[in-house]
Order: C-alpha cells, then sequence, then structure tokens
C-alpha cells in the first residue's frame, strides 16, 4: 500500500501546474489530488514527437477545472486515451473533450466519446507516436498499460511508489498477477510512467518486486485464514497481515485482501 507522506494533511508539490519532460515524446503534468490514495496527485501524461504541435494525452484526470485547462492549453489534442476508469483518472475525459475537441478512447465502452474503443493489442499512431496498448487487467477489469519509445504508462498497474490495490470485485488476483508477468516481459530499461508517483527506471525490475510482494502478501494471507480459523472476514484478515501499517489503509487494504481471500479459495 501507499500513501502520501503526511497523511490526512493537505499537500503542495512544486510539480503542481508545471508540465515536465520526462522521455523525449512523454511529458507529465501532475493533477492537485494529493490523498492516501492517489499520492501527490494523477499523473496526467501528454505525448507526441519532438517535431509534433498536436499532441495525445493519457488520464485527464479528476474533474478539475483548473487543471483540465492546463492539459488543454498543450494543445491541440488530436486524442484521449485511459489507462482504466477510476475517478482520479477519467472523471474529467468528459469535460476535457469539451474544452478540446478530442474523441476519448477506453477499453470500457461507458468511457468512450465519439471513438472506437481500446483494446490489447491495438496500436494508436497520433502525434508522431507510435502507441502499443497492452491489456492489464487486474487493478480493474479494464486496466490498460500503453507502450511507446522505451517506456510504458502504465496507470495503477505500477505505481511509482509503493505498492497499488487489487479493486475486488472488479479486480481479479489472477489476472493482476499475470498482467504483472507481461509487463516483466518487457525489455530491459523499459521506463515505468505511472499513473501516480515517480518514474521508474525498469518495467522489469519493478514487476518483478510486485510479484515478489504479492506472493509475500499471499502467504501472510494464508496463514492468517489458518491461524483464525473459520471463515475470516477481510477486516480480520486485515487485522492481522496489515497491523503494522497505518490504520487509514485499511479500508484499501481490505479490497485486495477480498481479492486474496477469492484466489485461494478458487485455487
Amino acid at each position: 500500500m501507499s500513501g502520501v507522506p503526511a497523511i490526512g494533511e493537505r499537500a503542495s508539490h512544486p510539480a503542481y501546474g508545471v508540465l515536465r519532460a520526462v522521455t523525449p515524446t512523454a511529458s507529465v503534468l501532475l493533477a492537485d489530488n494529493p490523498s492516501v490514495m492517489t499520492l501527490d496527485g494523477t499523473n496526467t501524461w501528454v505525448l507526441r514527437a519532438p517535431d509534433s504541435a498536436s499532441c495525445v494525452v493519457v488520464d485527464p484526470g479528476p474533474l478539475d477545472e483548473a487543471h483540465l485547462a492546463r492539459v488543454a492549453s498543450v494543445g491541440p489534442v488530436e486524442e484521449v486515451l485511459l489507462t482504466h476508469g477510476h475517478p482520479d483518472h477519467a472523471e474529467g475525459a468528459a469535460r476535457f473533450a469539451e474544452l478540446t475537441g478530442a474523441p476519448v478512447r477506453a477499453l470500457d465502452p461507458a468511457l468512450r466519446l465519439g471513438s472506437e474503443g481500446l483494446s490489447g493489442g491495438d496500436v494508436v499512431a497520433r502525434a508522431g507516436v507510435e502507441i502499443r496498448v497492452l491489456a492489464t487487467p487486474g487493478h480493474t477489469s479494464d486496466s490498460l498499460c500503453f507502450v511507446l519509445d522505451g517506456a510504458v504508462l502504465t496507470g495503477d498497474t505500477v505505481l511509482g511508489r509503493g505498492t497499488t490495490i487489487v479493486a475486488h470485485p472488479d479486480g481479479r488476483l489472477g489476472d493482476y498477477l499475470e498482467s504483472l508477468r507481461v509487463l516483466a516481459d518487457l525489455p530491459p530499461g523499459t521506463a515505468v510512467l505511472p499513473g501516480h508517483g515517480p518514474e521508474l527506471p525498469d518495467a522489469g525490475e519493478a514487476a518483478r518486486a510486485y510479484l515478489a510482494h504479492r506472493e509475500r502478501r499471499l502467504e501472510q494471507v494464508r496463514a492468517a485464514v489458518a491461524a483464525l480459523g473459520g471463515d475470516p472476514t477481510a477486516r480480520e484478515v486485515v487485522e492481522v497481515v496489515y497491523r503494522d501499517v497505518d490504520r487509514s489503509l485499511w479500508p484499501a487494504a481490505e479490497w485486495s485482501v477480498r481479492a486474496q481471500l477469492e484466489h485461494l479459495r478458487n485455487g
């Protein structure tokens, strides 16, 4: 699990409102929506070739007029892509489409606006860049990652700091583990451009660390179930496995524990 440095306090970050170049084709604008779940805020990614005036925007973020206006100002925007439908990534998409006239593409049909959908294996060629779509369900059923020019945009599948949740019942642990294996197979040196937190130097290394963490947690949950006996609730398991974790994170931990319990029951 992960959280902002001072849980419960309103954070300030020097990156709010500033478009920061990360790779030759990817820049990030940090939304001012920090929380236990979003770390410093949501990373909105702007993708374009160095000689392109237009861009592709990934995850416009929350319904925050100031943030959406800043992102729109770096356009023109050819297309909007969503890694998944959680509000901190996608709530502002419809308003952003109004501001820019750009279509919104997503795996979930309910999130699409004026364009076709997205699915694993698709290639999006816009703004001078080629973006390969990976289906990476697990955090949510509609989670996607986007690969381009030695980097992968991971949404909430891999974060820049800490670990993510499996949002049960929509998210499933078996799917998530398989998605991590897909990311682990990316070429060495593929940078992680996450939905929250700082970028990471190697997606394969990060995914393998996540897999090891999930295996450890699964063993802890298995041991807790045995110790508690019967059919313990997710909350009872959280109180054992996450006893040393800040209690403000326990509600989120329950989501992942429910997914782990289902995974253990179903083999």
